[in-house]
This record gives structure tokens, C-alpha cells and sequence, in this order.
């Protein structure tokens, strides 16, 4: 098929980009490189150097079959303080590329959305009929694009499905996590572990878990590379499907630390931090309704793996493909 990638320079995208390529898709990749890095591009794949706003000439050369949506504006505590570049970005953004997708015939996309649309849910694991009750805004403009999906599959015949997960890590094909401004706790820790950062700050170990730190869940970039190319075909037009994922399991902060140590033999010194505001105890999604639907099977669910194969791609000194997929570019 021809598939377009919309975010395919970043870290989930470019992933996602390599498999589609390896099954023998035809992939152009749309991206601004705000975030995304040109280099991060998978050989093979053609390079539309533009925003989602400026889509519309590159859809209608390509013409594609299905698009791939991860282009979007991601930093919580950003979006808080900058609302109005996510509403432009993510969601006037996303309008426009449905927009250019419905001029150029295409009406088949998998959206890559967040379990951030639950907000703080009143049980886990989180299933999809769980109440959309966000409680930051870059949460609630991805809920804004789900409810947008729905709105053209029910009004224009879109075949949509939306992916929503928590954090994603580990490597596959030699392609890691590459943030400017880094905030998720597995390449922070393998930063201090790196001696790029002094320290570690959990914050609050008090928390009604077994160690008393908070308990979220991961999911491998690879995994979820699977899940996106399971669900291409899944929906019929007129279709938008929701599905979460996870790893079946979380995993609380004392014990991705505790891997860390473990994988990398270097020590990673830990400050205490108080709790933050709207940090629940417990944030696990239930992935039940993609494994009966579509047989999807997360296949990398050791939290020893995932910092392993992140590890290879933070350490130089680190051996090399025993577990990322394809193995470095």
C-alpha cells in the first residue's frame, strides 16, 4: 500500500515507518523535523519536509491508501503553559489533514491518541469505556481529535482507528527516544545512569503500592509498532474503532530504577521529591479489547528487556542487536 506517516522523523514514528517498509508498503513521511530528526527517517522512505497544515500538496502527489498520524505537539507541562500552540498544532492541525486526506481520496488513518484522555480513572485497569475526563491540555486536544475521527467516519465514510497507550520505550531497527527536552523516567534514568544527569527525583513514595512509589505502565516501541500495522485494515468505512494498549502489567519507579541498576551496573542516586499534583497511585491500561479484536500480543514485556534495548542506544560502550530489532542503522 501507499501509506503516508505523518511524524515518521520522530521516536514512535520512525519505528512504525521501518516495519511498514520491511513489509513491502510504499511510505512518504510527512514532518516538520520540529521534534523529529531527519536522520531517524528509515532508508527507503521519502521525506516531506512540511507541517500537517501545509499537507494538502504532499497528499495529493502521493495520493496515499492509509495515513499514519503521530504528528503532534507531546510536553504535558508545555501544554499547560502554552495551550494555544497545542489547539493549533493537534487539533487544527489534525483538521487539516483530514481535510487533505478527503481531498486526495484517502479516508483510512490509525491516529495515534493517549490514555492521558482518562485522566485520573476511577479503577485499573483502564478500559475503553472508561469516562474521557483529561486533566491536562494536551490530553484533552487528543480526545478533541478522537471525537474528530468519529465525526468523519460517521459524516465522510472514514475507515479510523485510535491507538491510546501510556509511555513507550525500549529501541527497535537502531531507533531510540531522541527528546531535546526529555521527560519520561526510563532515558532519565539511563541518562543519570550515562552520567549525563547527577541525579533521579521520585517524586513521593507514599503512594498505596507495594513500594510506595507510583505504578505506570510500558509498553515496547516495537509492540506497538505491531499494533499500529495490525490495525491498518481493521476498520470498515463509516468505522472508528478505539483501542488501548499495554503490556498486561505496570511497573512501579522503584523498580525501573532498580532495572536500571541492574542493566547498566552503574549506580543511579535517587532524590526524594514530594508528590505532584493529579500523580495518581496507578495508571495501567487494558489492552483485552485489541488482543480479542485483532490478536495483538505484546511480545517484550520484561522491564529488564526495554531498558536493555534503550540502553544500547544511550551507551556507546554498550553491545549492539541483541535485542533491538534490525539492529543500528
Amino acid at each position: 500500500m501507499r501509506v503516508l506517516v505523518a511524524g515518521g522523523a520522530g521516536y514512535i514514528g520512525s519505528v512504525v515507518t521501518a516495519d511498514l517498509l520491511a513489509a513491502g508498503h510504499e511510505v512518504t513521511v510527512l514532518d516538520d523535523l520540529s521534534t523529529g530528526h531527519a536522520d531517524a527517517v528509515p532508508e527507503g522512505a521519502a521525506l516531506a519536509r512540511v507541517g500537517l497544515h501545509d499537507s494538502a500538496p504532499v497528499l495529493a502527489d502521493v495520493r496515499p491508501e492509509v495515513v499514519l498520524h503521530f504528528a503532534a505537539k507531546s510536553l504535558v507541562g508545555e501544554s499547560q503553559e502554552r495551550p494555544e500552540l497545542y489547539w493549533e498544532t493537534n487539533v487544527g492541525g489534525s483538521l487539516a489533514l483530514l481535510e487533505a486526506m478527503r481531498a486526495a481520496g484517502c479516508r483510512r488513518i490509525v491516529f495515534s491518541s493517549t490514555a492521558a484522555t482518562y485522566g485520573e480513572p476511577e479503577s485499573v485497569p483502564i478500559r475503553e469505556d472508561a469516562p474521557t475526563r483529561p486533566t491536562n491540555t494536551y490530553g484533552a486536544t487528543k480526545l478533541a481529535v478522537d471525537t474528530m475521527l468519529t465525526s468523519y467516519a460517521t459524516a465522510h465514510g472514514f475507515a479510523a482507528v485510535s491507538l491510546r497507550y501510556f509511555n513507550v520505550a525500549g529501541a527497535a531497527h537502531g531507533l531510540g527516544e531522541r527528546h531535546t527536552t526529555e521527560t519520561h523516567l526510563i532515558p532519565l534514568a539511563l541518562q543519570v545512569a550515562a552520567g549525563e544527569r547527577e541525579s533521579l527525583t521520585i517524586y513521593g513514595d507514599d503512594y498505596p503500592t507495594d513500594d510506595g512509589t507510583c505504578v505506570r505502565d510500558y509498553i515496547h516501541v516495537a509492540d506497538l509498532s505491531d499494533a499500529h500495522l495490525l490495525a491498518l485494515p481493521a476498520p470498515a468505512e463509516g468505522e472508528h474503532r478505539v483501542y488501548n494498549l499495554g503490556n498486561g502489567t505496570g511497573f512501579s519507579v522503584q523498580q525501573v530504577v532498580d532495572a536500571v541498576r541492574e542493566v547498566t551496573g552503574h549506580p543511579v542516586p535517587v532524590e526524594l521529591g514530594k508528590r505532584r499534583a493529579g500523580d495518581p497511585a496507578q495508571l495501567v491500561a487494558s489492552s483485552d479489547r485489541i488482543r480479542a479484536d485483532l490478536g495483538w500480543q505484546p511480545r517484550h514485556t520484561d522491564l529488564a528487556g526495554i531498558v536493555r534495548d534503550a540502553w544500547e542506544l544511550t551507551d556507546p560502550a554498550a553491545p549492539r542487536g541483541s535485542h533491538a530489532r534490525g539492529g543500528p542503522r
